[in-house]
């Protein structure tokens, strides 16, 4: 249902996205990556909201450059923010955008899309007194309204508590089922790695890496050690033990076996005089996957406090 070939985008001097090639068919397909890494503007390339500065992508067959209109009669796309009028009812949002798609019978196709994402018995209240959840589910009725061939998300659970989470992935899984393409990214590892197909990791508009998320912990990441201490390790790790990063006072390791590799941490930060808190052992986590691939990241402008309260209180 999608395919890119060399899909690349510039903005002046920055290369948002790099030579994107991939094909996603009937599949729950996550694309991960740190704040700009080019997540976003792959999904606004594929969904003809910007035009690529070089390559193509074909939707449902339609190329992105050529033939927009006909991609965009076989796709749907919910963004970030918020795309649902508060002052209308539920019901009253998912017509209107029946009617936008041209569907002949738009009031018959809002009641099946309401009732698909189990929002019939509150569609005929005011938007701005739905839950945050209850909001989210209204957009992917709006989404589905025309019945499309590809969905396109971009980050569906952010600002939503675990249960609403795991009700909006219940969807999305359901419209897997049911034969339709879910291209989506999140920040959120643990919901790409229960939910998703395949994924793929962007860094710096380069995806380096696309599988299936079972395949990237086997072939990527080894044990994970976890060592708490609140001193600083100035020496050097011995061979076949690969430093991860630290947060806070937690130092991450790859290793080949965990309970091996406890004893030679454990034994080279007393020799340096560290005192340690705890250790412990698990088996590899996309977070893990990640971290690895992508690194540990700096945040290069600040974080926009105001504009994510505000998301939140509109959900």
């Amino acid at each position: 249902m999608i395919e890119t070939f060399g899909l690349t985008k510039r903005f002046g001097s920055l290369t948002a996205v790099d030579d994107l090639t991939t094909r996603i068919d009937g599949e729950i397909f996550g694309l991960l990556g740190p704040n700009g890494s080019g997540k976003t503007t792959t999904v606004k390339m594929l969904t003809t909201l910007l035009t690529p500065t070089a390559g193509d992508a074909h939707i449902c067959g339609y190329s992105v450059r050529e033939h927009p209109r006909d991609v965009r009669e076989h796709i749907s796309y919910v963004p970030q923010d918020m795309a649902v009028d508060p002052k209308l009812t539920g019901r009253e949002n998912v017509v209107f955008f029946g009617k936008l798609y041209g569907i002949p019978r738009p009031r018959d196709a809002a009641e099946e899309a309401l009732a698909r994402m189990g929002l019939l018995e509150r569609a005929d209240d005011l938007v701005r007194t739905y839950s945050g959840g209850m909001r989210r589910r209204l957009e992917l009725a709006q989404a589905l309204v025309h019945d499309p061939s590809v969905l396109f998300l971009d980050e569906p659970t952010i600002g939503l508590d675990v249960a609403g989470r795991r009700k909006i992935w219940e969807h999305i899984i359901g419209l897997k089922e049911r034969g339709m393409t879910v291209f989506v990214t999140t920040h959120y590892m643990d919901e790409a790695d229960h939910a998703c197909d395949r994924v793929g990791i962007i860094d710096r508009g380069k995806v380096i890496v696309t599988e299936t998320p079972g395949m990237l912990k086997a072939s990527v990441c080894r044990d994970i050690v976890l060592i708490r201490s609140d001193d600083r390790f100035k020496g050097t790790f011995p061979e076949g033990v690969t430093f991860l990063g630290r947060t806070g006072n937690e130092l991450r390791f790859e290793v080949e076996d965990g309970d091996e590799a406890v004893l030679v941490l454990s034994r080279l930060f007393a020799e340096n005089g560290m005192d340690i808190r705890s250790v412990s052992v698990r088996k590899p986590t996309l977070d893990d996957v990640f971290l690895s691939l992508v690194g540990e990241q700096d945040e290069q402008t600040a974080f926009d406090l105001t504009r994510f309260r505000t998301m939140l209180r509109r959900r």
